[in-house]
């Protein structure tokens, strides 16, 4: 007997952890469980193809707002390829809506509702031995109706999920340490739940040196509120800190406002990179958040981002949503600002998904969202902000996925954004010189959006053109260890002689680059970079006029990915030039 559980992922970087755990749960049983996992990318005849040559004996297929219609097709499929395979569903995405799917989805079973460990094992052991009563089994929503609810478990009662990490080399690991949320957001699933269940402090300690030992890249914990409780965030973190493998990287969703000093001087003292925070504002709307009944202290927020930015050590992913009540598009545009103003090493802009069971579900003709049929049920309009507005957001967004978020584009962007009234109104401008020049329907290759940043900012920017140019070049190498040069950037023909005596120089004193101690000055110029600078605005370079900027890439920042940068100044290699000049 085979019960193959079925996973769609959003990318191959995920994984889902809900199919591990199940399998993890059955015990003995497990032996009879087999695990696919698929993205939605993947084609669907290649997926049913996969399936069926697995052969299995009954499916179970993982739903969530991304993959529930890409499911729901294969299932209708596979039951015309296999009519007596049973079929079943389980997640968020089918128990909030279960009667409703069996009811237009006949070929399917039946749903695993809620929490799916207990039930899966019971549903397991229902098919191995081929017979008894399915109705006996909580947490089922059949053809037939439903069974009873099925009591939650303690969290220390389900088995670690992971037996090795042979199949997750370069994706995402997640861990959840507790389940549940104490808050009661309106537009998240968690606030159904408000109790918070944590598992044993000792366990959790043991499983992350799991994956501390085999060296995994990221481990992304999935708790919906990691420091709702002191005690244990700072155990973890401690724990982490202790035993850092210099490798693996920890990311962790929290409220940034009920951060404590405790919390902030632990994170602080981390090694640049072991840990990643995301923290939702959604809003800095009052009267928005109060409606979402989120409660936000903003200037605590503000507080404590500013403490871990002064820190270096941590990279923050703050988020806003676009399309919750009271929140026109002139409030959302103050929210970016305020958000942005905070200098997060990432800021995304999401859009109000109306999800099944939440309360903005229930309350959405009062609020006029108009949303989508089909998942994930994103926000179109509302009773404050218009359809025209949301796509025009949308635009804002990609700007901000390239310009900001990229991190490509840093030192240009800050000095760009001097010539308009606010950051949001540069995103807008940028927006619409895209939509103007037809960008957005052919989106152009990554390198040129620096030529097409230079261009806006020639458009309208207040300072010189040549300064701008010096700042992409800037920002350009910053990131790239390139093997040819942007067009942008001109040639290097004026300097090229001070370049190689640089390099020669170097090659003999090793002054500047001790670490490339193998290397001759032809390898040391390929492996690093040397350029010549006009304008010396940004924050991290001394004031000094047609200085030599040295990128070095071997000494990379941990949070920025940004090479270490070291002034040359002309006249410590002009000898070297003179003498060589002299001697031909």
């Amino acid at each position: 007997m085979k019960f193959l559980l079925v996973a769609l992922n959003a990318k191959y970087i995920h994984s889902n952890p809900a199919i591990y755990s199940l399998k993890r749960y059955a015990g003995e049983n497990a032996r009879y469980v087999e695990l696919a996992e698929y993205t939605i990318n993947n084609r669907m005849e290649e997926v049913l193809e996969d399936i069926y040559k697995r052969k299995p004996d009954v499916i179970g297929f993982s739903c969530y707002i991304w993959n529930r219609e890409m499911i729901m097709g294969l299932t209708a499929e596979l039951h015309k390829l296999l009519p007596d395979l049973p079929i079943w569903l389980g997640g968020p995405e089918a128990s909030l809506d279960a009667e409703q799917i069996l009811c237009s989805h006949p070929q399917i079973k039946g749903i695993m509702a809620g929490e799916g460990e207990e039930t899966f094992a019971e549903l397991l052991a229902f098919y191995i031995k081929g017979c008894g009563e399915i109705q006996s089994i909580a947490g089922l929503v059949l053809q037939e109706g439903v069974t009873r609810r099925r009591e939650l478990l303690p969290l220390t009662e389900i088995p670690f999920a992971y037996e090795d990490t042979t199949d997750f080399e370069n994706r995402i690991i997640y861990y959840e340490s507790q389940r549940g949320c104490p808050f009661s957001c309106s537009y998240c699933l968690s606030s159904i739940d408000k109790t918070v269940r944590f598992r044993d402090i000792g366990v959790v300690k043991k499983e992350l040196q799991f994956f501390l030992d085999r060296q995994v890249k990221q481990v992304k914990f999935v708790d919906r509120t990691f420091n709702c409780n002191h005690e244990h965030a700072m155990a973890v973190w401690t724990y982490i800190k202790e035993h850092d493998n210099g490798v693996t990287n920890f990311h962790f969703e929290i409220a940034g406002d009920i951060l404590k000093e405790e919390e902030i001087e632990l994170l602080n003292s981390m090694r640049a990179g072991l840990v990643q925070l995301e923290i939702g504002v959604q809003s800095a709307n009052q009267e928005t958040l109060a409606e979402i009944r989120r409660v936000t202290d903003m200037e605590k927020l503000k507080a404590a981002v500013a403490q871990i930015n002064r820190g270096g050590r941590v990279h923050q992913h703050l988020d806003l949503i676009a399309g919750l009540p009271f929140e026109d598009y002139q409030s959302f545009g103050r929210s970016f600002n305020e958000v942005y103003g905070m200098k997060p090493n990432q800021l995304q802009l999401g859009f109000l998904k109306v999800l099944k069971g939440s309360y903005l579900y229930e309350m959405a003709e009062r609020y006029k969202i108009v949303y989508t049929a089909a998942p994930p049920y994103e926000v179109l309009r509302t009773k404050w902000i218009s359809y025209e507005e949301i796509r025009r957001l949308k635009k804002i967004e990609q700007m901000v996925e390239i310009y900001y978020n990229g991190g490509q584009f840093h030192h240009t962007i800050f000095v760009l954004q001097e010539s308009f009234q606010s950051p949001f109104s540069m995103y807008e401008a940028l927006a619409d010189y895209y939509a103007e020049e037809g960008f957005f329907t052919k989106m152009p290759a990554r390198d040129f959006h620096y030529r097409i940043l230079l261009s806006f900012a020639g458009k309208y920017g207040n300072r010189e053109e040549a300064l701008y140019r010096e700042l992409l070049v800037f920002d350009f190498y910053l990131r790239e260890k390139a093997k040819s040069r942007p067009d942008f950037a001109g040639g290097q023909e004026a300097y090229r002689k001070e370049v190689a005596a640089f390099y020669k120089k170097e090659e003999r004193e090793r002054r500047y680059l001790p670490d490339y101690s193998d290397y001759d000055s032809r390898q040391l110029a390929r492996m690093t970079h040397l350029e010549q600078f006009h304008y010396t605005v940004w924050e991290s370079v001394p004031k000094q006029r047609d200085c030599f900027l040295l990128f070095d890439y071997r000494k990379r920042n941990p949070i920025t990915h940004e090479a270490a940068v070291t002034v040359i100044l002309k006249s410590e290699f002009m000898t070297d030039v003179t003498e060589k000049e002299t001697a031909v």
